[in-house]
C-alpha cells in the first residue's frame, strides 16, 4: 500500500492519479482518501487499529494533514484531530511507500516508487 499524506490541496489526488496512471476521476477505484473523518468516527484505539487494517487493503490511502494549525478548544475537534494523527502513524506503519505532499512536490518517506 502506498499512504500519500500532507496538507489541503497539496496535490495529494494529482499525485496519486499520475502515480496509478489514470485520471483524478478513475482515482476512487484504486485509492481511498479523506480517511481523517473515518477517524474522527471511532470509537478507540482497537476501532482504529481495525480500521488501519481494512484501509491497508487499499492500493493508495491518501489522508489531509490536521495537525499543523491551532488546537481547537472543543474536546471532540480536538479528539477527532488525535484520531486522524493515531491512524495516520497506523497507516504509515502498515504502508509499503510513504510520501507526503508539499506544494505539489512528492517526498518520499519510507520505501520507494516504483517508476
Amino acid at each position: 500500500m502506498i499512504f500519500i499524506t500532507g496538507p489541503l490541496y497539496s496535490g495529494k489526488r494529482a499525485f496519486a492519479a499520475q502515480l496509478l496512471h489514470c485520471t483524478e476521476q478513475q482515482l476512487g477505484q484504486y485509492a481511498v482518501w479523506d480517511v481523517q473523518q473515518l477517524a474522527a468516527d471511532c470509537a478507540g484505539t482497537d476501532d482504529l487499529t481495525a480500521l488501519a487494517d481494512r484501509l491497508a487493503a487499499h492500493p493508495v490511502v491518501i489522508a489531509t494533514e490536521v495537525g499543523g494549525g491551532v488546537v481547537p478548544v472543543d474536546e471532540a475537534q480536538r479528539a477527532a484531530r488525535e484520531a486522524a494523527g493515531r491512524l495516520a502513524c497506523l497507516l504509515a506503519a502498515r504502508a509499503d511507500t510513504v510520501v507526503r505532499l508539499f506544494c505539489g512536490l512528492p517526498t518520499v518517506l519510507k520505501g520507494r516508487i516504483a517508476p
